[in-house]
C-alpha cells in the first residue's frame, strides 16, 4: 500500500512538473521521501492498533469415535464426507454376546421375581422368614442393576453420530475389531454445528479492540468478496498464560508475545454455512481509535480480496 500511494505521489509530482508548476530539481523529487515517512506516521502506524488487522480461520470440533464397548465390526453404513443428523448410525458391531448376557440376566431375574413372591406369601403365613425374603429382594434389584448395565452395552453396540456433521478419512471396515480404549479412535467425526470464526491480533494492537466493533475478512475461498461481522468476544487466555499440573517446578523457557485469539460474529449466517472447516483469511478490526486509518485498511483489505484470485499463499 505504501508503494502505492508512494507510486500516485510520484505521478501527481511528474504531472505538476510537465504543466511546470513546480520545478524539475532534485528538492522537487527528494520530497518523496517526506511523502513516505509522513504516511508511515501519520497513516500507517497508527492503523496498527486503530485497524489491527490477522490471519482468520474457520475452526470446528473433530470428534474422535470411540465405542463404548469392544467388538467386531459387523456394518458401516456411512459414506466419507456425506452429511448426517444426530443419531444416525456410524458402525454396527456384533450384539451377540452382548445379547445373550441381556437374556441370561433377563431370565435369572424372572426367576427369582418368581421366588421373592413366593418367599412372601410363605413369610405372610409364617412359614418362611424375612430373612429369605431379604436376601431375595436383595438378589432381584441386583440382576435388575445388572440387566440395566447388559441392556445398555447390548445398545451401544450401535454407534450413533454425536451431532450433526459428517465422518471424514473413513477406513473402518467390516470385520475390524475395535476396542474402547481411548488411544485408538475408530473413526474421526467432524461436528459442523459449532463452527466458528477467530482471528489473531498481536497483543500490542490488543488494547482498542472492543467486543460489538465492526470486522471485515477477505477470505481465500471467497476471493473478491468481503465478509463483514462484529466482534464476538476476546478469548482472555494465551497457551503461555495456562499453568498444566505437574510433578515437577516449570523449567524456564522463551517468552514470545503470542497473540490473543478474537472470535467474530457474522452479520449474514449464510456467509458462515459457505465456508469449510479451515478456510483462511485475513479480518481487519475498526476501532473506535485511529479513525482516519479505516479507509487505509479498507483499501488494503480490498486489494487483498482481488489478490485472493492469484495468489494461493498470501
Amino acid at each position: 500500500m505504501i508503494a502505492f500511494l508512494t507510486l500516485v505521489y510520484v505521478a501527481l509530482l511528474a504531472i505538476l512538473v510537465k504543466l511546470k508548476v513546480l520545478p524539475n530539481k532534485p528538492g522537487t523529487w527528494l520530497s518523496t521521501i517526506v511523502w513516505i515517512v509522513l504516511l508511515f506516521v501519520v497513516l500507517f502506524i497508527p492503523m496498527q492498533w486503530g485497524a489491527p488487522a490477522g490471519p482468520a480461520r474457520t475452526m470446528t470440533y473433530s470428534v474422535q469415535i470411540i465405542p463404548n464397548v469392544s467388538g467386531v465390526v459387523t456394518e458401516v453404513p456411512v459414506e466419507p464426507n456425506v452429511p448426517l443428523k444426530q443419531g444416525d448410525v456410524l458402525f454396527q458391531l456384533d450384539p451377540t454376546v452382548f445379547q445373550a448376557t441381556a437374556d441370561a440376566k433377563r431370565a435369572q431375574l424372572s426367576f427369582q421375581t418368581l421366588r421373592l413372591q413366593q418367599y412372601r406369601q410363605l413369610a405372610s403365613r409364617d412359614a418362611g422368614t424375612r430373612f429369605q425374603v431379604e436376601q431375595t429382594q436383595t438378589e432381584v434389584d441386583l440382576l435388575r442393576a445388572e440387566l440395566q448395565a447388559a441392556e445398555w452395552n447390548l445398545d451401544e453396540t450401535t454407534v450413533r453420530a454425536p451431532s450433526d456433521g459428517y465422518v471424514t478419512f473413513l477406513a473402518l471396515r467390516p470385520g475390524q475389531r475395535v476396542t474402547s480404549a481411548p488411544f485408538q479412535p475408530a473413526m474421526v467425526f467432524i461436528d459442523t454445528t459449532t463452527k466458528r470464526v477467530v482471528t489473531q491480533i498481536n497483543q500490542i494492537y490488543l488494547r482498542h479492540v472492543k467486543v460489538g466493533q465492526p470486522v471485515e475478512i477477505a477470505f481465500k475461498t471467497l476471493p473478491g468478496e468481503i465478509v463483514t461481522g462484529t466482534v464476538d468476544a476476546i478469548i482472555e487466555v494465551a497457551s503461555q498464560g495456562q499453568a498444566v499440573i505437574g510433578g515437577t517446578i516449570p523449567t524456564p523457557t522463551q517468552v514470545s508475545a503470542e497473540p490473543f485469539y478474537v472470535r467474530i460474529a457474522f452479520d449474514d449466517p449464510e456467509a458462515l454455512a459457505r465456508l469449510r472447516p479451515g478456510a483462511v483469511g485475513t479480518a481487519a478490526i475498526y476501532t473506535d481509535s485511529a479513525n482516519a486509518t479505516h479507509v487505509i485498511r479498507k483499501v488494503m483489505l480490498r486489494m487483498q480480496a482481488i489478490l485472493n484470485y492469484l495468489n494461493p499463499v498470501l
